[in-house]
């Protein structure tokens, strides 16, 4: 019985995480489905899941690159506003007349619409990768800064003088205090930043790209394969699934706290 149980809860658990949502998405592919049958809708207009699973299958080496192209694109814009949103936060947090000056600035470039830049980007840096990156980028900041800001100013302020009144160093002070506080926020804009890069990848391979899912589904509605179009629409989903949930991951291992007080 001591043996058993462990595992049936382990079972239980698993199930309990993974059941809903593959439940759910079998639920919308049936509706689907359905709808298409039920209205008989032209293949061109709403393919059937099972067209987009033939498209897939007609061309899966070609899907399967173009998706790399934009996985590297993303995974690259996102490190990319890591490495320059954290210190820009980390400075705003420590001068008050920098919070003034820069916080204008980032909500400023947030708001412009950025299918607007993607054209700019590409007569400024060519037809490229690294446009493509500059997007992702531009998309993922604001979210990086904001919520880095945030989780080093939650740090409570009675914790911030004890660590001073045992003569801690400033290093002590952020790495042991600041950053300890700091690390679920951060993993919020993280998580927040990673959905969006994917899009921004898309929006610039929507514009003088030669390669990616985002050229696949413009090449495809331009030939009324709209088949192909959902399967890439599809892929696309996945790697904002794979990405997010490895974000999630990291979070359970690097800040375990966080979800016991959940």
């Amino acid at each position: 019985m001591s043996l058993t149980t462990p595992r049936a809860t382990r079972r239980g658990s698993l199930f309990a995480t993974i059941g809903p949502p593959v439940l759910s998405l079998f639920g919308v592919i049936g509706l689907w489905w359905l709808a298409t049958i039920v209205f008989d809708i032209d293949s061109f207009l709403l393919p059937s899941p099972k067209d987009v699973v033939e498209a897939f299958f007609q061309q899966p080496t070609y899907l399967l690159d173009q998706t790399w192209v934009t996985v590297v694109e993303t995974v690259e814009g996102f490190l990319l506003a890591i490495v320059a949103g954290v210190p820009i936060a980390l400075l705003i947090v420590q001068s008050e007349l920098l919070e003034r000056m820069i916080y204008p600035l980032l909500v400023a470039v947030q708001a412009i619409p950025k299918i607007a830049v993607a054209p700019i980007l590409v007569v400024w840096m060519g037809f490229g990768q690294t446009p493509k990156v500059v997007m992702v980028f531009l998309v993922c900041f604001f979210p990086v800064v904001i919520s880095t800001a945030a989780g080093m100013k939650s740090t409570p302020s009675e914790l911030v003088e004890l660590l001073r009144s045992l003569n801690a160093s400033r290093t002590q002070d952020f790495f042991k205090l600041r950053v300890q506080y700091a690390l679920p926020q951060i993993f919020v804009g993280l998580k927040v930043a990673i959905s969006l890069a994917v899009i921004g990848s898309v929006i610039a391979e929507f514009v003088g790209a030669s390669a990616g899912l985002g050229f696949v589904i413009v090449q495809s509605g331009a030939n009324t394969d709209t088949a192909l179009a959902f399967a890439s629409m599809g892929l696309l989903s996945a790697v904002s699934i794979v990405l997010y949930y490895g974000l999630v991951l990291l979070e359970k291992q690097l800040v375990p706290w966080a979800e016991e007080n959940r």
